[in-house]
């Protein structure tokens, strides 16, 4: 009886003893609960979870530091949350379709020729098509409102320097220019690898591109939840009648044919000049025309914000494949038709006799 009384005062013992640790691990546990949660709220603008970054743009705004808009600069952002023209006459979009993104400038002259080639394509009223602008131009949004064989959103970058030509982010009085001496001209600017300085109107080209991409994958009510693949095309590029029907089969086969490809592409018309002479799908280096992906590819992109945009070149293209692709850790490969569905051609506008009016001439690209 008393070894079971000394037993006894020995586990109240222990369990006194043990009972300050078991209190300080669960408040641990809970202050790291805490902090947890509190850094998630601040964290909320860089996470993955889109529907909270939408709901939180003011406050990622103000922590970027982006210039006062302009009323002009906020009626381009309003204009972006319009709804699709022509939903009267293609009320819906087929199940499978691939949601196209035109990537345009100021080039009219372009657009009139890629618009027309795409009002060929077979398929074409099924899906949508977005047309991403780096600034307002009359011209060419009138060549977009005449679209009538699909639905067609515009939406137009409210932080272009074509909206803010006078000042940041498009060119301020102080701006130093090309390769200026700072010093010696008492100018502002911090020259690139090159030696040359921030010029707007071409640097807004990597700026568009990052911006059409959040735009269109988490920031429009229309493709935020698209699970489905997304087409980026350019103004410059002629769409033959096939493609979209072709790359709607690609992107089928991809899983099967090519399931570390991270994209299909439109074959361009010169593989030819490569030596392919056989009817087979091709897995190359992904590409920066025709290119099409879907919402897992563009994740891992988006996990590399810091690389794309703290890279030194203008080019978005360069900027992937020097930095972000790498980062992957594995080769970046995209899927492809052989020659028989080569359905790409790249434009350039030649002078006219005399040095006149350009005319359109389509080339092998």
């Amino acid at each position: 009886m008393a070894n079971i009384k000394k037993n006894r005062l020995k586990d109240e013992v222990a369990f006194r003893r043990f009972l300050p640790l078991v209190s300080i691990t669960l408040l641990g546990v809970f202050l790291l609960m805490f902090l947890l949660r509190i850094n998630s709220n601040f964290a909320t603008p860089f996470s993955d979870d889109f529907s909270q970054v939408l709901t939180n743009r003011s406050h990622a705004k103000q922590m970027l530091s982006l210039p006062k808009q302009t009323e002009f600069s906020l009626q381009l952002e309003k204009r972006n949350q319009m709804p699709p023209r022509n939903l009267d006459l293609y009320p819906s979009l087929d199940e499978d379709h691939i949601t196209i993104v035109l990537y345009v400038h100021n080039r009219p002259q372009y657009l009139k020729v890629a618009v027309d080639s795409l009002s060929r394509v077979v398929g074409i009223n099924g899906t949508l098509l977005i047309v991403s602008h780096d600034g307002y131009f009359e011209e060419m949004n009138k060549i977009v409102e005449g679209i009538r064989f699909c639905q067609v959103k515009q939406i137009f970058a409210p932080y272009s320097p074509h909206v803010y030509p006078n000042s940041f982010p498009g060119v301020s009085p102080t701006d130093c220019k090309e390769k200026d001496d700072a010093t010696k001209k008492h100018c502002k600017g911090t020259p690139d690898q090159y030696g040359n300085h921030r010029s707007p109107k071409i640097v807004s080209l990597k700026h568009h591109w990052w911006w059409m991409m959040n735009t269109v994958w988490d920031g429009l009510k229309e493709t935020k939840d698209h699970s489905g693949h997304i087409l980026f095309i350019e103004e410059d590029h002629y769409i033959y009648p096939n493609a979209y029907r072709n790359l709607q089969i690609l992107t089928e086969l991809k899983p099967q044919k090519c399931p570390h490809c991270y994209a299909a592409n439109l074959a361009p018309c010169d593989v030819n000049a490569r030596g392919e002479g056989w009817d087979s799908l091709i897995a190359e280096r992904m590409g920066n025309v025709g290119y099409t992906f879907n919402r897992t590819v563009w994740r891992k992109i988006h996990k590399k914000t810091t690389e794309f945009c703290f890279f030194d070149d203008y080019n978005w293209d360069i900027t992937m494949w020097a930095t972000v692709y790498p980062s992957f850790g594995n080769p970046v490969f995209t899927l492809r038709g052989p020659n028989k569905c080569s359905t790409l051609w790249k434009m350039w506008f030649a002078p006219g006799p005399g040095g006149g009016k350009k005319h359109a001439s389509i080339t092998v690209w």
